[in-house]
């Protein structure tokens, strides 16, 4: 069982950087996948980006590629998405996700989500 709660989200003009955590408590987050996604007004939930259980392995969504990175802190229960270069478009509640068997790109794979972090960004 994995619990996650998202922080850091906000309003940025266009350009701006923004830093989404995703804190995870319970015994099994070193050992789940963890993936970022992002849900806009009207639109389905979209894959951003997903890292391995070590962390050693990263796959990101072609739009965010170059311009956002995930990391993880195991010793800390926590992944990060560092988000620049930010556009309008990137605008959306984002979602953390982890799974112990699954880290690839389709949301409904994955077992436990965040309540979300609203980003806005302004042009």
């Amino acid at each position: 069982q994995v619990q996650l709660v998202e922080s850091g989200g906000g309003l940025v003009q266009a350009g701006g950087s923004l830093r989404l955590s995703c804190a995870a408590s319970g015994r099994t987050f070193s050992s789940s996948a963890m993936g970022w996604f992002r849900q806009a007004p009207g639109k389905e939930r979209e894959f951003v980006a997903a890292i391995w259980r070590t962390g050693t392995g990263t796959i990101y969504a072609d739009s965010v590629k170059g311009r956002f990175t995930i990391s993880r802190d195991n010793a800390k229960n926590t992944i990060y998405l560092q988000m620049n270069s930010l556009k309008p478009e990137d605008t959306a509640v984002y979602y953390c996700a982890a799974d112990p068997q699954y880290s690839g790109r389709n949301w409904y794979e994955y077992d436990y989500w965040g309540q979300g972090t609203q980003v806005t960004v302004s042009s």
